[in-house]
């Protein structure tokens, strides 16, 4: 499953944070933002979440998946 559409630095940004705050704050390295925002890392449903809390939005509005498994 990859990321089509990333919108963690627009928001971040946004928000006046750097990428050290902002994972402080969700509790990961510097670098899992990092890699986040370029596209080299998906997150955890967990950290998902916490983003989402973190920007008071929907995880969808921070991420768009472009596969989604079928489970019928």
């Amino acid at each position: 499953m990859g990321l089509t559409v990333n919108r963690l630095r627009e928001s971040r940004e946004e928000m006046g944070l750097t990428q050290k705050r902002l994972a402080d704050i969700v509790h990961v390295s510097r670098q899992t933002i990092n890699s986040i925002e370029a596209g080299r890392y998906v997150p955890s449903l967990k950290l998902a979440l916490q983003l989402g809390h973190v920007f008071d939005c929907y995880v969808e509005d921070l991420f768009n998946f472009s596969e989604v498994a079928d489970v019928r």
